[in-house]
């Protein structure tokens, strides 16, 4: 599945271009802060593997004003090393190619704040 290109930038790391991109608007779970943000990187000229890289940081259009910092190109380029060392094929066609670096997030999740199970026969 080929990138958007409207929106997208370009990064050449060790003499190939790429094209990466960042959700513009976050998806429920993002914007609640409930899961972290992702980006999406292709092969410039020959789409193939798409990779997607899910972060540490919260999405910055979240809804609860969580700050993150921001994605910057030197971190995108250190995510296509490390996924073509882990065996992402960028040219060639296949299922998207998940890198998973959200080690560190913390979610906002939090459990229900039920103390007891109620049951019927508790009344």
């Amino acid at each position: 599945m080929a990138l958007v290109k409207k929106g997208s930038r370009l990064i050449n790391v060790d003499g190939t271009a790429y094209r990466w991109r960042l959700r513009g608007r976050p998806t429920y779970d993002q914007g609640l802060v409930r899961s972290p943000l992702t980006y999406a990187v292709e092969h410039a000229n020959t789409p193939g593997t798409t990779l997607v890289v899910t972060t540490n940081q919260p999405h910055p259009s979240n809804w609860l004003g969580t700050q993150g910092s921001p994605i910057l190109p030197a971190q995108v380029a250190d995510s296509i090393r490390t996924a073509l060392s882990g065996g992402w094929t960028s040219a060639s066609p296949g299922s998207p190619f998940h890198l998973h670096q959200s080690a560190g997030f913390v979610s906002s999740h939090c459990p229900t704040p039920h103390s007891r199970t109620h049951r019927p026969s508790d009344r």
